[in-house]
């Protein structure tokens, strides 16, 4: 192979690996539309789940409940953009000895995100699809006790 050759696939394999680079660690960007307040209105009460920006490559998450005038906190979540991908890792209270649990991204688009961990007992899969600007799903899925199956949350944003 000539010299001239050798330097010219250096150098586009060198920009494929920059570009993946790019993507991969930007990829939080795409989940840009959860920040803000999202409400789940049941018979039980409103569950809400709030979405900040804590860094550049992080973003902090909670789920909760108001009831007079407390809150009452049954998740903490990060979502954080390492340079293998992104992860979901919630915490939630009185499971797993309250440590936190990593879903790897599976599925990321200006619409939905789809994190999976096959080793969790339940959910095995965590997703948010994203309706409207002010509408969301988040669904959890996989297998319990040998059986299918899925919670879905319907959400709408009240705070930006």
């Amino acid at each position: 192979m000539k010299t001239g050759a050798k330097f010219f696939i250096t150098v586009v394999s060198l920009a494929i690996l920059y570009a993946w680079t790019i993507k991969s660690t930007n990829d939080i960007q795409n989940a840009e539309w959860l920040i803000g307040t999202w409400e789940n209105k049941t018979q039980r009460g409103s569950i809400y789940e709030t979405w900040t920006k804590s860094g550049q490559n992080e973003f902090s998450g909670k789920s909760y409940s108001v009831k007079d005038n407390d809150t009452i906190v049954f998740e903490n979540i990060r979502l954080l953009q390492e340079k293998n991908g992104l992860y979901y890792i919630p915490t939630v209270k009185n499971q797993n000895d309250g440590l936190p649990v990593r879903f790897v991204a599976k599925a990321i688009s200006e619409n939905q995100l789809v994190f999976e961990n096959p080793q969790h007992d339940f959910p095995q899969i965590i997703a948010y699809t994203k309706i409207t600007s002010d509408s969301l799903i988040a669904e959890i899925s996989g297998t319990k006790n040998g059986q299918k199956r899925k919670q879905t949350f319907p959400m709408k944003r009240v705070k930006r």
